[in-house]
């Protein structure tokens, strides 16, 4: 596995032990940590998923040029 995936593991381990693996807490502390940034924080609304596209393909089949 790639050293740096690793590191981040290790580093998220690391941060979820220090509230006890709990969600809440740590969101908690990520709230705080985004208010105490004085950065401007913005949200949007969410988005509604836009709908696929149906194919004419059957199952399995590809659709598209061949290859």
């Amino acid at each position: 596995m790639d050293d740096v995936v690793l590191e981040v593991r290790k580093i998220r381990e690391a941060y979820a032990k220090q509230f006890g693996f709990d969600l809440q807490a740590i969101h908690r502390d990520l709230k705080e940590q985004e208010q105490a940034s004085g950065r401007r924080i913005i949200s949007f609304p969410p988005r509604r998923p836009k709908r696929a596209l149906r194919t004419t393909a059957g199952a399995g089949e590809q659709s598209g040029p061949a290859r």
